[in-house]
């Protein structure tokens, strides 16, 4: 919300912080197990982050990311800061815990899944939670109270996202039906199917005029909005896997995807048309940042460093240079001076260049003028010499025209001699040709008779053969005629047969069909399967660490168990020299006895007055009860009377005002009349008599129940003087008594205490404090025991470890009467010091 942030884990064990305005990484940081869920603050300034131990607390600190606040909340898959971001919601199995970020305390915990919660969502104004779970269940909470206010139960659908609208009145949630679900006030009004895919995440933005789901495929879709039936969607391609998490920026610009290819994407939202949404007022992103003291005192004390660093060397590179212009203007004067004195030499040689110039120039002429004539003549020399040439060719061009002329005309008799000679060769050739052409002829009237002849005999062997042809066709063809029939009696029933496999082909068709949406069914399922296993394995993990640790306070707890055992065994050892000394002190108990129970007497009568105490104070509180109420309905009627006065110095301090605008028109009488028409009809009513005398009468009825009150509430206090006195009596007489039995009591613990050193200094005696001679003393003991040993002070000693025990049953009883006796006279004040509780021996 305040910066342009986007926190990502990863089972890669890392947490990293985006940036998608710049699409650069802001921070990374790796741990040693892996993250479960993460969530931003709306500051941009800390994050939530869901491990298997336990859920941190984390600040974006400006290059780490630090924890400074753990809660011991294992496996959190989910977890969400509110708007405001004064609370988060934390996940834990199937509760939903609300923490105060500032005061890190439990506001409350939200109850009512019975399976794992799978999504988390905050109401526009953080007055409600939305959360939808595994158990098909969609619940709606109010945060203030910790209860429900609504819900949506369909066992068959297993949710995995839910979004709500920003008035917080329409929720819409995705599962394993393969829907989107519209419930309003605990209704679903609409189940919008999703036709190819299945959706898995759902996200509605923040102007609540847009809907965005992701699929299992890896697309998103966006909904036309309000739904519609079937539904009307356009859906893009990006992932190439199902699509877990999907946000929206607070300002409606861009939708960031997260998906199991471990692929974000950020998307621009858009029209049809290509344009943005509309910003109400352009959002300026937050540049603060977190940084620890230690960290800014580190900074802060490398920037004086830096500081004074800067100024040294600043002094160093002012004195370098002032050496370094001393020394570049030393070189510049030997430089200068060298530069002079190379320019007179220059200077120098070039006037001995231009002389030598200027000579050169001289004889380069005189060389052109001779070559340009001899030139001249070796031209005169050229041209009279090809004028010769051309002489010579053209008389012999002449004499090779006439040979060629010569040449032509023996051509051409040639020519002639041969066309007769062809004439006379082809007038042979016909002779002879057609001389044996007649040959031919008669040999071609030879070959036609010989061929009547053989066409005769073919014509005779060809009806012979067609005879036999055609009795062997009969029998060819009653031959395949049987084979017809048995082949179409196999036909037909094969027909049968192929009919009867089209249906089971077709049934079987139908079963493979229906087996194989099973088994996508099945991989679902076996995916979701795979998903809870691994979820499981996880938390497996986390239990087998907490066996582990709880295996190794059972070993301390047991090794604590066997020391006691052993402790146990020496203190029975003991019992039987402590049985012979109760013994001895229960003779001196027994006239006690007949003390306790005189003081039981007087703690009864002590309780009959208590409770009649009781009951006065009862009756008491509940006169003081009644009037206080009345004086809550009498401050009430007085503040109501202290509005109505203020109400009535407002309307007249209205009254004044339009009054001084009135006086204004003083010079203007049409005006003045309009303000004071207008005046009237603002100031004075027709019902002011009426109000007047009712005002007068609940002033009159007013004063007299107040009369009445202060008289009833001054005899209630002299009552409440005379109960005082008479109690007060009562306290000081069960004070003395307490005193009295206190004294007793110190009594018997002095006495008690000196039995006690009584027996301790003869265990001293028989040497049962010594390490060494606990054998001996145990059986010097048991010696005692059996020489002693005899039926009837067996019979004493039961009897008498029977009335000791009722007597310390008894004291029991009587400290706890005492000390209820002790509290219950609350008006008495302590004369002394509390004692120390009685413990029975």
């Amino acid at each position: 919300m305040r910066k342009p942030l986007v926190a990502t884990c990863s089972t890669d064990k890392s947490v990293r912080i985006w940036n998608f305005e710049t699409c650069t990484l802001e921070l990374y940081k790796e741990f040693s197990e892996e993250a479960y869920s993460i969530a931003l603050h709306p500051s941009g300034l800390y994050i939530l982050v869901g491990f298997s131990d336990k859920l941190r607390l984390m600040n974006l600190l400006i290059d780490d990311i630090r924890v400074f606040r753990e809660f011991t909340i294992r496996g959190c898959r989910e977890c969400s800061f509110s708007h405001g971001g004064n609370l988060f919601a934390a996940v834990h199995t199937h509760i939903i815990q609300i923490y105060s970020p500032m005061t890190f305390d439990n506001i409350s915990n939200l109850k009512g899944h019975n399976g794992k919660v799978q999504s988390v969502v905050w109401s526009a104004d953080d007055s409600k939670i939305i959360t939808c779970g595994m158990d098909g269940a969609v619940y709606e909470f109010d945060v203030a109270t910790g209860k429900r206010v609504g819900e949506s139960v369909l066992k068959s659908c297993s949710y995995s996202s839910v979004a709500t609208t920003p008035d917080g009145k329409t929720t819409f949630a995705v599962g394993s039906d393969r829907t989107l679900k519209e419930i309003s006030d605990s209704a679903i009004l609409r189940e919008v199917p999703s036709h190819e895919g299945q959706l898995i995440s759902l996200v509605m933005s923040h102007s609540g005029k847009m809907l965005f789901a992701g699929t299992q495929a890896g697309t998103v879709r966006s909904y036309k909005f309000p739904l519609t039936l079937p539904g009307e969607w356009q859906e893009f391609q990006g992932h190439s896997s199902a699509i877990v998490k999907m946000r929206i920026s607070y300002d409606d610009q861009y939708l960031v995807t997260i998906s199991e290819d471990a692929s974000i994407l950020l998307w621009r939202i858009q029209d049809k048309e290509g344009r943005g949404v509309k910003r109400d007022k352009e959002v300026g992103y937050a540049q603060e940042i977190l940084i620890t003291k230690s960290d800014l005192e580190e900074k802060n004390q490398m920037m004086t460093e830096l500081n004074l660093r800067v100024d040294e060397l600043r002094t160093e590179n002012e004195y370098a240079l002032r050496l370094k212009d001393m020394n570049y203007n030393e070189k510049i004067k030997e430089l200068t001076e060298k530069f002079i004195q190379e320019m007179e030499s220059l200077k120098t040689k070039n006037q001995v260049l231009k002389t030598e110039k200027d000579k050169e120039e001289a004889k380069h002429e005189e060389e052109t003028s001779e070559i340009k004539q001899n030139h001249s003549n070796l031209l005169a020399d050229l041209e009279a010499a090809n004028n010769q040439k051309l002489m010579m060719e053209y008389e012999k061009l002449q004499d090779l025209q006439h040979r060629s002329q010569k040449i032509q005309e023996e051509y051409e008799h040639q020519i002639g001699e041969m066309e007769e000679n062809r004439e006379r060769a082809l007038e042979e050739l016909t002779e002879y040709y057609e001389t044996k052409l007649q040959e031919k002829t008669t040999q071609l009237e030879q070959a036609h008779d010989e061929s009547r002849t053989a066409l005769k005999e073919y014509e005779e062997t060809k009806r012979q053969i067609e005879e036999d042809a055609d009795r062997e066709i009969m029998d060819i063809k009653n031959k395949y005629e049987r084979k017809l029939r048995d082949a179409r009696e196999a036909n037909s029933r094969l027909q049968g047969e192929s009919g009867l496999m089209q249906k089971k082909f077709v049934s079987l068709q139908k079963e493979i069909e229906e087996a194989r949406e099973e088994i996508k069914k099945y991989k679902g399922d076996i995916s979701k399967l795979e998903k809870d296993k691994d979820d499981l394995k996880k938390d497996i993990v986390g239990l087998r660490k907490e066996i582990a640790e709880r295996d190794e306070t059972i070993q301390d707890k047991e090794k604590r168990i066997y020391d006691l055992k052993k402790k146990n065994q020496e203190l029975e050892k003991f019992k039987f020299v402590l049985d012979y000394k109760i013994k001895e002190l229960k003779k001196q108990i027994e006239p006690r006895e007949n003390d306790i129970k005189m003081m039981k007497e007087q703690i009864q009568e002590m309780e009959s007055e208590l409770e009649r105490f009781h009951k006065q104070n009862t009756q008491l509180e509940l006169n003081i009860t009644e009037l206080r109420q009345k004086l809550n309905s009498t401050n009430v009627e007085l503040k109501q009377e202290r509005q109505r006065t203020r109400d009535k110095e407002a309307s007249i301090k209205r009254f004044k005002t339009d009054l001084h605008n009135c006086v204004g028109y003083i010079q203007d009488p049409k005006m003045l009349k309009d303000s004071i028409k207008a005046l009237y009809q603002k100031h004075v009513q027709e019902d002011i008599t009426e109000s007047a005398s009712v005002d007068a009468d609940i002033q009159k009825e007013y004063a007299r129940q107040r009369e009445h009150l202060e008289r009833s509430v001054a005899s209630l206090r002299k009552k409440l003087a005379k109960d005082t006195e008479i109690h007060r009596a009562d306290n000081v007489r069960i004070m003395q008594e307490n005193v009295s039995l206190i004294k007793e009591i110190n009594d018997l613990r002095k006495e008690l205490k000196i039995a006690r050193t009584q027996v301790h200094d003869l265990e001293a005696a028989m040497g049962l404090h010594r390490k060494n001679n606990t054998g001996e003393a145990a059986a010097t003991l048991a010696g005692v025991a059996t020489q002693t040993k005899n039926a009837m002070l067996e019979k004493d000693l039961e009897e008498c470890n029977k009335v000791i025990d009722l007597q310390k049953v008894k004291i029991a009883q009587l400290t706890d009467q005492m000390t209820i006796l002790e509290e219950g006279v609350f008006s008495r004040p302590p004369s002394v010091g509390r004692l120390p509780p009685m413990v029975s021996t």
